[in-house]
């Protein structure tokens, strides 16, 4: 079988697999519920919310409306920071599918590591998995000491740590300790929200490959073995975004976008998180 979006998968330390191509819904909006729709019928099989971008229920909708069986659609959300807590984390992740009006998650993160509350609410995370709730949990936006201080308490380590990467931001240092503890690293953000596809060595390399730019830093994310996370609402866009496996970056390309690092942090920097 060829690769496509739909059969590219990665492996996961629990011994479940992820789709590589996600689509994500941060600020989708109302267009959610399209976007997903879209992006199923584009054969994407992995779609990621969470209980802050405030579009699960359109998530679901879309799930229910596109006939296609759940076991086949691998569905993410987070645990947003006022849901801290043992307690709270169990009840947040309840109240995520009630909004996907879903039975199950195949990926629970903790989306931001709260100080003094994260161990707390892995704990959580580790009951759901422990009951079989959850297939998979992990963490997102931990950068190398936050992994440390929780692969030093933890019973079961993440499966995930969904991050920014993009060549223009490769958090060397977290892509290293996610490798040496065997976290699969998802990269959220991977076309630098619009801010460097203009760059020029992304354009030429794109041109080169009658390629778009959009595609050449997803391309590059593919092979750093990242599971990707590309955000549109427009069908075309996600299409494309998508057409990701029938061409491959050589190694002076991949040395090219690896020597553009400028610590573009163009969201969230977790780095001021204790």
């Amino acid at each position: 079988m060829s690769k496509n979006v739909t059969t590219t998968l990665v492996q996961l330390n629990n011994g479940l697999s992820i789709p590589q191509v996600g689509l994500g819904v941060w600020q989708a909006g109302g267009g959610t519920k399209g976007a997903v729709l879209a992006a199923l019928e584009a054969g994407y099989r992995h779609i990621d919310t969470a209980a802050v971008y405030g579009n699960e229920a359109q998530v679901g909708a879309a799930i229910a409306e596109s006939g296609i069986p759940r076991e086949r659609i691998f569905v993410t959300s987070k645990l947003w920071n006022n849901d801290h807590g043992y307690d709270k984390a169990l009840q947040a992740y309840d109240a995520s599918l009630k909004r996907l009006k879903l039975d199950y998650l195949d990926l629970y993160l903790i989306h931001w590591p709260v100080a003094g509350l994260r161990l707390d609410s892995w704990r959580a995370l580790e009951r759901l998995s422990a009951d079989q709730r959850v297939r998979s949990i992990g963490v997102s936006n931990f950068l190398a000491p936050h992994l440390k201080e929780l692969s030093q308490a933890a019973k079961v380590l993440p499966a995930v740590n969904q991050i920014e990467l993009t060549p223009f931001l490769q958090r060397s240092e977290t892509v290293a300790s996610c490798r040496e503890l065997g976290i699969t690293l998802e990269a959220y953000s991977p076309l630098t929200r619009g801010q460097r596809l203009d760059h020029p060595v992304v354009v030429e390399l794109a041109t080169s490959l009658g390629r778009s730019p959009a595609q050449v830093l997803l391309r590059w994310g593919i092979q750093q073995g990242f599971v990707i996370l590309p955000k549109s609402v427009h069908a075309p866009r996600i299409a494309e975004n998508a057409a990701l496996f029938d061409f491959e970056l050589d190694a002076a390309a991949m040395q090219r976008l690896d020597a553009l690092e400028e610590g573009l942090v163009t969201g969230w920097n977790p780095a001021d998180q204790a």
